[in-house]
């Protein structure tokens, strides 16, 4: 398995304005998600970034206004809560050092993170391609909302260049992928997308929520921008809502403007929490990788399971794409009972440590059956046509015990 080294660029300033702690590249992942993008030098010596709870901020003088105003470098000093927060500088920092990129911008949920550089980036006119295995909110917005502003766009199957390519015209500004995707886990080549977008100068966007930053680097094989929903992996406790993009400082700049018009403000004591759940990542993330391909292994084997998709598994159909780009497999595991509708569901209410509820990523194990929960309102034409069948069950896993998991899950199966 190929294991993908976090480049490091230009640390970010810090939350005051020293620049941000680089840590040795030779270090471990669990290490650096410690140090990466942490400043040595916090205000009152805090270990920790402080809440900093304000909506404004003061200047000592005219003069020092003034001088804000001719020179001043909105990453190190506020004017207002809208355009800027201290604690949450701090985080954005560790996550572009995090993701290999020169900045970050956090956000109030994922959802805002993916519309924003989308209304902002496309222009009436402009055509975008889509993954058709991507967040179906994702895909509603692109298909049923961007064509109000003259925006048209293309869906195209996941994980397919040729069909990627064939789906560009001249007016194709954006690709917008996700890898793995959501619910069947396909994973989209991002070194070959890179090469197909680079050339015809469009930009790449790739929601790598599925991932984390630490199973795999989009910015590192060629992709233009990274988004993240923080509410999953990257806070990890379900207790809070936020999205980043990740990306070059140029980039992220354009879009930090455009942020304080469209006002998706974090909290900083959200902020706050995000740093904490950053601190454990590589512990999470470690005991989901683990749980995720042990599961999966289970699952296949079961007579009473028709399918499964995780792409650690020599099955799934991107396997090989999974292993080239990717050093975990992360803790979600799609699978079909092989039964009815009815039989999912008995299956699902007899689970003991699983909890019925649409996240992921955080500390928890959370189950759905996606006919219920995210398609209820389709029609089953509607769900067949997009592969989700009333079998189908998500299951993402959390940081109990593997043994544990596997042992409710078998014990479930036996009751349908």
């Amino acid at each position: 398995m190929q294991s993908v080294v976090m480049a490091q660029k230009t640390p970010a300033p810090s939350r005051n304005g020293h620049k941000a702690h680089a840590p040795d590249p030779a270090l471990g992942p669990g290490t650096r998600i410690m140090h990466a993008g942490v400043s040595r030098n916090e205000t009152f010596h805090s270990l920790t970034p402080p809440i900093i709870q304000s909506a404004a901020y003061t200047f000592a003088n005219t003069a020092d206004l003034v001088a804000y105003k001719e020179q001043g470098d909105v990453l190190t000093r506020q004017e207002y809560g809208r355009y800027g927060n201290p604690t949450t500088r701090a985080v954005e920092a560790r996550l572009a050092a995090l993701e290999g990129g020169e900045d970050a911008l956090l956000l109030s949920s994922g959802m805002a993170a993916i519309t924003l550089p989308l209304l902002l980036l496309l222009q009436p006119g402009d055509h975008l391609i889509v993954g058709d295995d991507t967040y179906h909110r994702t895909r509603v917005f692109v298909n049923d909302f961007l064509h109000r502003y003259g925006v048209t766009a293309t869906t195209a199957p996941a994980g397919n260049l040729a069909a990627i390519e064939a789906a560009i015209r001249p007016n194709t500004r954006l690709i917008l992928a996700e890898t793995p995707t959501n619910p069947f886990l396909r994973c989209v080549d991002l070194a070959g997308l890179a090469k197909i977008a680079r050339p015809r100068g469009i930009l790449t966007l790739i929601d790598s929520t599925f991932a984390t930053p630490l199973n795999q680097q989009p910015l590192a094989l060629g992709i233009d921008l990274v988004i993240h929903s923080v509410t999953k992996y990257l806070a990890g406790h379900n207790d809070l809502l936020a999205g980043t993009i990740i990306g070059s400082a140029e980039q992220i700049a354009e879009l930090r403007q455009s942020h304080a018009l469209f006002g998706s403000v974090i909290d900083p004591a959200q902020a706050y929490q995000i740093n904490r759940g950053l601190q454990t990542l590589g512990l999470r993330v470690q005991r989901q990788n683990a749980s995720g391909l042990a599961v999966a292994r289970f699952l296949e084997t079961h007579p009473k399971i028709g399918r499964v998709w995780y792409p650690g598994l020599a099955s799934h159909p991107d396997h090989v794409v999974a292993r080239q780009q990717m050093s975990g497999f992360g803790g979600v595991v799609s699978f079909e009972i092989a039964g009815d509708g009815p039989a999912a569901s008995r299956f699902v209410d007899a689970l003991r440590l699983a909890r019925i509820a649409p996240s992921l990523g955080g500390v928890d194990t959370l189950v759905i059956q996606p006919a219920i929960m995210s398609y209820y309102e389709n029609t089953p034409e509607a769900r067949a046509a997009l592969g989700i069948s009333d079998e189908l069950i998500r299951l993402a896993l959390g940081i109990e015990d593997t043994a544990d998991l596997i042992a409710d899950l078998a014990q479930a199966l036996e009751k349908i």
